[in-house]
C-alpha cells in the first residue's frame, strides 16, 4: 500500500480526493492507542460483558415493541420473517466478526469504511450510525411508554394520555417515560463503563428469564389452526414484515464499538458478535411461534403492548401481566443503555478524525468515558424520544442499518484482496459468497420498506452532506496531514 501526499504549494486536496482518502489500520489503533494525547478509553470488558452489550442493544425491540405491527403484514408467518431478517443479519454478523477482529479500535462500521472505502463513505456510513443508534434508542424508549402504562393500568392507574405518548398519538403531547429512561441510561453511562456494563448484564438475564416466562404461558394455550392458513398476506406480506423486523437485529453490532474497552478484543469481539446472534434469533423466533399458537393473528392489530395482553388474557391473572410488564420496561432499559453507549463511542471515533467536534472525543480522566459526548448525546436523543412517534422512527433506522451493514461487508471483501496479510481472528465461512450475500439480503430489504422512509433516507443524506460539506472536510485530520489516497 501506499500513501500520497498533497502536492507542494497546495493547502488542501480536492473533494475528490478527499472523498477517496483512506486512514490506514495503522492510523486507528495508534489513535486508540495513545489517546490522542489525552486519557483513554479503559479496556474492562470480558467476553461475557460484550455479548451481553450486544443481546443488551438488540433483544427485545421486535418482541417488546414491533411484533405487533409485524403480525398484520405477514400473518402466522411472522415467524418466517423474523427467520428471514435474521439470516440476513446473520450474514451482515459474520462481516462484523471479521472486522472487528482485525482493526479491534471503537467506531464500528465507519473506522471499517474509513480504512477501506474513503473518508466520503466513511462519513455517509458515520451518519447512518447516528440515524441508527441515537434514533433507535428513542424509538426503542418510545415503546418503553407502552409497557409503563400497561403497569400502571394492571394497578388500576390511569396515566394520562398527554404525557405518557408523543405528539399526535392518542392524544399525547410529550412521552415523559421515554425521556426518563433515555436519561437514566445517561446517567448510568456517565459514572462509567464497568459500572453500566454489570447493570446490563443483569438487565439482560432479566429479560431473557422474562421472554422464557412468556414461551412457557402462551405455550399451554397453543392452538395449530392459528397457523392455517399460514400466508394469508402472500410472499409480498412476508417480505414487508422481514423487512420492518429487521429492526428488531440493530444492536447485535453494539460490542464492535466496545473495541478499545475490551480486555481481548480480536478474541472476544468476534466471539461475542456471533454468540449473541444465537442467542437472539432462537428467542425471537420461539417467542413469535408461541404468541400466534396462543392467539389468531388478526388480534395482534393494533395492540402496543401484545404480549402483556395476550399473557393477562390467557391467565386471567393480572399479577401476571405486571410482571412481564416490569420485564419488558427492564429489557428495554437495557436496549437505551446498550446502544446509547454503542452511539457515544462511534462519535469519539469520529471526532478523532475531525468529523464531529472534539467534545464528543473527550474522555474523562477519571472514569475513562466521553462524559461530555454522552451528556449532549443523551439530551438530545431524551428530546426525540419525548416527540417522535415510534412507527416513523423504525423504518428510517432500519434503512440506515442496512446500508452500514452493506458498507460492512463490502470492507471485508476489499481488505481480503487489498491486505491478505492482516491478521485476522476470525473469517467469514464461504468467502466470497458470505458477505455477498450479506449485501443482497440488506439491498433486498431495502426495496421493501416504503417510499416515504426512502424520502426520509434521502433527506437525512443530504444533510449529512452538507454537514460534511460544511464541517467534516475542514476539519478532517487526514486531510490537514495531506493524506489524499492509499491504494
Amino acid at each position: 500500500m501506499t500513501t500520497q501526499k498533497i502536492a507542494p504549494g497546495s493547502t488542501r486536496p480536492s473533494l475528490r480526493q478527499q472523498l477517496g482518502a483512506r486512514k490506514p489500520i495503522e492510523a486507528f489503533i495508534a489513535d486508540a492507542g495513545s489517546g490522542t494525547g489525552g486519557p483513554k478509553l479503559r479496556r474492562s470488558l470480558g467476553l461475557l460483558h460484550l455479548t451481553m452489550i450486544s443481546v443488551g442493544a438488540t433483544l427485545g425491540t421486535g418482541i417488546f415493541v414491533v411484533l405487533s405491527s409485524a403480525v398484520p403484514l405477514a400473518g402466522p408467518a411472522v415467524w418466517i420473517s423474523f427467520a428471514i431478517a435474521g439470516l440476513a443479519a446473520l450474514f451482515a454478523a459474520l462481516s462484523y466478526a471479521e472486522m472487528a477482529g482485525a482493526v479491534p479500535v471503537s467506531g464500528s462500521s465507519y473506522t471499517y469504511t474509513y480504512a477501506t472505502m474513503g473518508e466520503g463513505l466513511a462519513w455517509i456510513c458515520g451518519w447512518c450510525l447516528v440515524l441508527e443508534y441515537a434514533v433507535s434508542v428513542a424509538a426503542i424508549a418510545v415503546g418503553a411508554g407502552e409497557y409503563i402504562n400497561e403497569m400502571a393500568n394492571t394497578i388500576g392507574l390511569d396515566l394520562p394520555a398527554a404525557l405518557t405518548n408523543p405528539p399526535g398519538t392518542d392524544g399525547g403531547v410529550f412521552n415523559i417515560p421515554a425521556l426518563a429512561i433515555v436519561l437514566f441510561a445517561t446517567v448510568l453511562l456517565v459514572r462509567g463503563t464497568k459500572e453500566s456494563a454489570v447493570v446490563n448484564t443483569v438487565l439482560v438475564l432479566i429479560k431473557i428469564a422474562v421472554l422464557i416466562f412468556f414461551i412457557v404461558i402462551a405455550f399451554s394455550a397453543f392452538t395449530s389452526s392459528n397457523f392455517d392458513p399460514l400466508l394469508p398476506m402472500g410472499t409480498a406480506g412476508v417480505s414487508a414484515a422481514a423487512a420492518r423486523l429487521f429492526f428488531s437485529y440493530i444492536g447485535f453490532d453494539a460490542a464492535s464499538t466496545a473495541g478499545e474497552e475490551a480486555k481481548n478484543p480480536q478474541r472476544d469481539l468476534p466471539r461475542a458478535i456471533i454468540l449473541s446472534m444465537i442467542i437472539i434469533t432462537t428467542l425471537y423466533i420461539l417467542v413469535a411461534i408461541t404468541a400466534i399458537g396462543a392467539r389468531q393473528w388478526m388480534w395482534f392489530d393494533g395492540k402496543e403492548a401484545a404480549l402483556v395482553q395476550l399473557l393477562e388474557e390467557v391467565t386471567g391473572q393480572s399479577w401476571v401481566a405486571l410482571v412481564f410488564a416490569i420485564g419488558a420496561v427492564l429489557a428495554i432499559v437495557s436496549i437505551v443503555i446498550t446502544v446509547l453507549y454503542g452511539q457515544t463511542r462511534i462519535l469519539v471515533a469520529m471526532s478523532r478524525d475531525g468529523m464531529v467536534p472534539k467534545v464528543f472525543g473527550k474522555i474523562s480522566a477519571r472514569n475513562g468515558a466521553p462524559v461530555a459526548g454522552t451528556w449532549i448525546t443523551g439530551g438530545v436523543v431524551a428530546v426525540v424520544a419525548g416527540l417522535v412517534p415510534l412507527g416513523q422512527l423504525a423504518d428510517a433506522t432500519s434503512i440506515g442499518t442496512l446500508f452500514a451493514f452493506s458498507l460492512v461487508s463490502l470492507a471485508v471483501i476489499y481488505l481480503r484482496r487489498s491486505s491478505p496479510e492482516l491478521p485476522r481472528t476470525f473469517k467469514v465461512p464461504l468467502y466470497p459468497v458470505t458477505p455477498i450475500l450479506a449485501i443482497i439480503f440488506c439491498v433486498y430489504l431495502m426495496l421493501n420498506l416504503g417510499v416515504i422512509t426512502w424520502v426520509v433516507f434521502g433527506i437525512w443524506i443530504l444533510v449529512g452532506a452538507a454537514l460534511y460539506l460544511g464541517y467534516g472536510r475542514r476539519h478532517s485530520v487526514l486531510a490537514s496531514a495531506g493524506v489524499t489516497t492509499r491504494r
